[in-house]
């Protein structure tokens, strides 16, 4: 299959407007300034997915680290998307979705290695479970350690039980441990509520039916809120242990740690605003900023006695000391896209 850079679809993905399906999976991987972590992945789709038909469709959200350019000359039959500018990792993905052709779309972040053709064996999972929509694998770190990557959806309950870190302090807790899910071991096939976007298999009858992910979330969020979408409307989400990737995380939001980290949980917020009510919305807002609130003394210390790097815990303080007070005074602002939710929320 020769090379293609495609422009951004107008298409809304829907029942009434399908893409014509001659794949299995359409495996979509959005970047920003990861070319060799991109390039790992990418080598390890092509050597490692075998019995199953595949795409593989690649957006890059602005980046200036030649990574089209090696899309390009390394990977010729890949799709390629390129963005101007960083559109965030939801609108990314989904201008994938409106251009792939697969029964099932996979979403596979660009700092991920597949292992043991697990694209194959998800496919034949969610064959083998037709009112499936999402079916998420086992994530492991670099080190081959468990990687927690199916939560609960965000409440004010799971809010104040994170600001208080604890899920931490009681792991094994069904009740402290809830929202991350501490006391699972990840040994058994299981239905939850939401598995992590790293990597998550959807099937293309259920996005036509309950439509892309929200871009109002910008990054982040969409987990949650598509999951709780497809479970609204009659599907499961499930989680398999065969499947295994590596997921090395964080590396494209390393690059802005402490805004990404106020993104998270403005995220948060921004799906109980969306799907829970008014008075849980208060509450979830007043423990966000205890969350942010409670760190700062922590970050002080660590900015006022550390030898190197002094100056980063202090901002980092700084960070969290406005986000407190945004979290109470105006949510919107812990957001990135800001500006787009004044005008949709």
């Amino acid at each position: 299959m020769s090379k293609r850079t495609l422009s951004k679809s107008k298409r809304i993905r829907s029942s009434e407007q399908p893409v014509q399906q001659t794949v299995d999976v359409s495996i979509i991987i959005v970047a920003w300034n990861v070319k060799d972590l991109l390039q790992s992945c990418l080598k390890s789709v092509y050597e490692q997915t075998k019995a199953v038909e595949f795409e593989v469709i690649y957006v890059d959200n602005g980046s200036k680290d030649g990574s089209v350019e090696m899309v390009t000359n390394e990977f010729p039959e890949v799709k390629i998307i390129k963005n101007s500018e960083n559109k965030g990792f939801i609108e990314a993905n989904n201008q994938g979705i409106e251009v792939a052709r697969g029964r099932y779309v996979l979403l596979l972040n660009s700092d991920t290695i597949v292992l043991d053709n697990a694209i194959a064996k998800s496919v034949a999972f969610a064959d083998a479970h037709p009112r499936t929509a999402v079916v998420g694998c086992r994530v492991l770190n670099p080190d081959k350690t468990l990687q927690r990557t199916c939560f609960m959806y965000p409440s004010a309950l799971n809010m104040f039980l994170s600001a208080m870190y604890l899920y931490k302090m009681f792991p094994k807790s069904r009740f402290f441990g809830r929202e991350h899910m501490t006391w699972w071991d990840y040994e058994d096939v299981r239905e939850v509520e939401t598995v992590c976007g790293c990597f998550s298999l959807v099937r293309s009858e259920a996005i036509n039916q309950v439509g892309l992910m929200d871009k109002r979330y910008f990054v982040y969020g969409d987990d949650p809120d598509w999951c709780y979408r497809f479970k609204k409307n009659g599907w499961k989400v499930m989680f398999t242990p065969q499947p295994k990737i590596i997921h090395y995380g964080g590396q494209t939001t390393n690059q802005m740690a402490d805004e990404f980290k106020l993104q998270l949980c403005g995220s948060k917020l921004t799906f109980i605003r969306l799907h829970r009510s008014a008075i849980e919305f208060a509450f979830a807002r007043l423990f966000t900023s205890l969350f942010f609130l409670l760190r700062i003394p922590y970050w002080l210390v660590v900015g006022l006695f550390s030898r190197n790097g002094k100056s980063q815990p202090l901002l980092t303080a700084k960070a969290y000391l406005k986000a407190g007070f945004y979290s109470i005074v105006s949510w919107k602002n812990l957001l990135m896209n800001s500006d787009i939710l004044k005008r949709n929320l």
